[in-house]
């Protein structure tokens, strides 16, 4: 939450007529003295511009489907963008990079089939 102009102004004239410093400025209205000195140099507030956004979901998404084995890297190389912009984007779409085997290995096997990892005699 930021102060109002006018507020803003009221602080700056009332340093100035009574010849206060930056710190009993700032003890006198209860407000942190780089408050003050940011005011001093602008009054006003700067304005708050949209965040812009590099990377289009959608044609992300549409790169991992023609590009299902490309690595993060290459991706970010495509679009101008860094590696981490890459992983949050992924993570937000749900898309990971784990790669499920479709051949279970050995221990997988036997406990699939209801037999232990251990060899037994009879």
């Amino acid at each position: 939450m930021s102060y109002t102009i006018d507020f803003r102004r009221k602080v700056i004239s009332v340093r100035k007529a009574e010849g206060l410093t930056i710190r009993e400025t700032a003890k006198q209205f209860r407000i942190g003295k780089a408050s003050l000195v940011r005011w001093l140099k602008r009054p006003e507030p700067k304005n708050s511009t949209p965040r812009k956004r590099k990377l289009d979901k959608n044609a992300l998404a549409k790169d991992v489907e023609q590009y299902p084995d490309a690595y993060q890297k290459e991706r970010a190389e495509r679009f101008g963008v860094c590696k981490k912009t890459i992983w949050q984007s992924l993570k937000k779409l749900g898309l990971t990079y784990k790669k499920k085997n479709s051949i279970p290995s050995k221990n997988q096997r036997k406990r699939q089939a209801g037999t232990s990892a251990k060899k037994t005699t009879v």
